[in-house]
């Protein structure tokens, strides 16, 4: 059977981990497969091609580029091709039985939408709050499309006319809220953006400590609200960070669990001085 549609996976230092990936995936569908390796070790990588499908293409960027940007790397392999869409997710993203099949039909039923991600199984929708960033609401459905405000990373399906229309991840947010970006440009741009309920998928790990969770969200969710919303919105949101710091402190057991204080500071300072990218 000829492929449905292309398949990019984003890897690093989880070779084994990464090829059940790739396994899981192409036992639901016919899929064209691409894998940007993220400058993994020498091992890692070998753990990746050992027993790995011939048909898999595997990208080695050489360094460690982020998800946005190697994402991109495997999306324009995808743009280079004839498929309409494409699936997009980490190493470790686990889609349940039927989820592959229902993302995709999902945008088949919905010509109009550009992206569209599975179900994560928390209960809600995403959200962007224009004081805030990226939030979640309660989900107002079980079953099916609902709309939603940008795609889960853990895996999102792209329609070609969209990436073409308001183009790839935008580079400097590295990894985290750039496809909340992805999101909005769609949406501002006619795009229709939704989430599939009961296409389920897992993100089992993370690939990142905490501190650098901490710092790359809160940094990637000030330039999100700047370059959107405006340099008020953001001043608000690193003031709401500033009275949780002062919070979080005094009472620790109110703390997320990436909440470092070290890191949040540099998110700021770094917002405000423009440094982003790699953290």
């Amino acid at each position: 059977m000829a492929p449905v549609a292309h398949l990019v996976i984003v890897h690093r230092n989880r070779g084994a981990l990464c090829r059940r990936t790739v396994e899981c995936f192409v036992a639901q569908a016919e899929l064209t497969v691409t894998v940007v390796d993220n400058g993994s070790e020498p091992d890692q990588l070998a753990e990746l091609r050992d027993g790995l499908s011939a048909d898999v293409e595997v990208v080695e960027t050489g360094s460690n580029l982020g998800f946005g940007p190697g994402a991109n790397v495997g999306l324009e392999r995808w743009l280079a091709g004839l498929h309409d869409l494409c699936l997009l997710a980490p190493h470790d993203a686990r889609p349940l039985d039927g989820t592959v099949l229902k993302l995709l039909e999902e945008m088949r039923d919905h010509p109009a939408a550009g992206l569209a991600s599975a179900d994560v199984g928390d209960g809600e929708v995403p959200r962007i709050q224009p004081f805030l960033g990226p939030i979640g609401e309660p989900a107002g459905r079980d079953v099916g499309w609902e709309d939603s405000d940008y795609p889960h990373g853990t895996l999102m399906a792209l329609r070609r006319g969209c990436v073409l229309d308001v183009g790839l991840f935008d580079e400097r947010y590295f990894a985290y809220c750039e496809e909340a970006d992805l999101g909005i440009r769609a949406t501002r741009s006619g795009w229709q953006v939704g989430l599939v309920r009961g296409a389920m998928v897992e993100n089992p790990e993370s690939g990142s400590e905490a501190a650098t969770i901490d710092y790359l969200m809160l940094r990637n969710t000030l330039l999100l609200l700047r370059t959107h919303f405006g340099i008020r919105n953001a001043a608000f949101r690193a003031g709401v960070v500033l009275v949780e710091s002062v919070v979080g402190w005094w009472r620790p057991e109110v703390r997320s669990p990436y909440h470092t204080g070290r890191s949040r500071f540099r998110a700021v300072l770094h917002a405000i001085t423009g440094r982003f990218g790699p953290p």
